[in-house]
């Protein structure tokens, strides 16, 4: 089966990246009628004309289409989005009232768990220190008695999403002892991954070496990791956030990483960019990333694959895989 006719709103870079050689072969063989426009080419009201004259059946988009016009297409059923959030692009409205949406789901979780993963263990070894003292104070090994291993830690994560998920099969080989604080990990979820259930958001703080924020950014989570959560990271101890910043009271938490007692591993800051006078800049117990823990670039093509097999799904007539619900919209930041 195919699509009657497929709009692709894609650069260069995101075509090239995401969908390289016959991967986009295979997109433009899904529609008898395929057209392809960059989106850079034209404003973003040239481009929402541009969609409703040609009247699509499924449009494939990526970061770069800043918006779809409202009304949407007439013939419009479908709108595979290629990354992340498709707040930008339709409303909840729409997806209830039957519009289908997918965007990259779950596809770039283990990604995410890398990150989170090279942050623990850049804090347990402590890399910044070392960054610092060997290659700017022409120091050697000053300090390496604080060096420390995953090896038979006690582990907290907070929240139990696929990220989440996949961080617990990456620290599987560390033979740690782990718990989750999370709503939805429940006796089903703790017997099928042997991961203890924490009995407070205290108690993972508290009873753990190592604390890996994971949870999601909603009204329920905003600011629940407040300093008096914070300071019951023992000394010694790693906090690593690869979630979202707004879960944590950020200026709690760099009062208490200036103090030094703790290590911090970070990828997401309430102000993005950093700024230049920031506290966080140079402290050498932080590691910090600059909100890269998501797919690296020889990685977007697992996106470009997964919205490929959806598109495939859907000229088949067949459900798509992890498809945009109302709830998913709501939770999406």
């Amino acid at each position: 089966m195919s699509v009657s006719s497929l709009l692709a709103i894609l650069t260069p870079f995101e075509q090239e990246k995401f969908f390289p050689g016959e991967l986009f072969d295979s997109v433009q063989a899904l529609s008898p009628s395929f057209t392809l426009i960059d989106p850079t080419t034209l404003d973003v009201e040239a481009l929402k004309d541009e969609i409703t004259r040609r009247n699509p059946e499924v449009i494939l988009a990526c970061w770069q289409t800043a918006g779809l016009p409202d009304p949407l297409p007439e013939r419009l059923r479908y709108v595979c989005y290629v990354t992340g959030s498709v707040r930008r692009l339709v409303t909840r409205q729409q997806i209830e009232a039957g519009l289908l949406v997918s965007n990259w789901a779950n596809i770039i979780s283990r990604t995410v768990a890398e990150c989170a993963l090279f942050h623990t263990l850049a804090c347990l070894r402590r890399d910044r220190h070392w960054q610092l003292s060997i290659h700017h104070e022409q120091g050697w090994r000053e300090g390496w008695e604080n060096v420390g291993s995953l090896f038979e830690r006690r582990v907290g994560v907070h929240g139990y999403g696929s990220v989440a998920r996949e961080f617990l099969k990456l620290i599987v080989p560390f033979d740690c002892e782990v718990s989750v604080f999370a709503p939805d990990f429940d006796a089903a979820a703790s017997a099928a991954t042997g991961v203890k259930p924490a009995k407070s958001l205290e108690s993972l703080f508290a009873d753990n070496d190592v604390v890996v924020e994971l949870a999601p950014l909603i009204e329920a989570t905003r600011g629940t990791v407040d300093e008096r959560i914070l300071r019951l990271i023992r000394p010694g101890g790693v906090f690593v956030n690869v979630a979202r910043a707004a879960i944590t009271d950020e200026a709690a938490l760099l009062r208490i990483a200036q103090e030094g007692n703790i290590q911090v591993g970070l990828d997401v800051f309430v102000q993005e960019p950093m700024p230049l006078d920031s506290g966080w800049r140079g402290l050498r117990n932080v590691s910090l990333t600059p909100h890269i823990a998501g797919p690296t670039l020889d990685r977007y093509v697992d996106a470009g694959r997964h919205a490929l097999r959806n598109l495939r799904h859907y000229a088949a007539g067949e459900p798509l895989i992890l498809p945009v619900t109302p709830a998913g919209y709501d939770a999406a930041t």
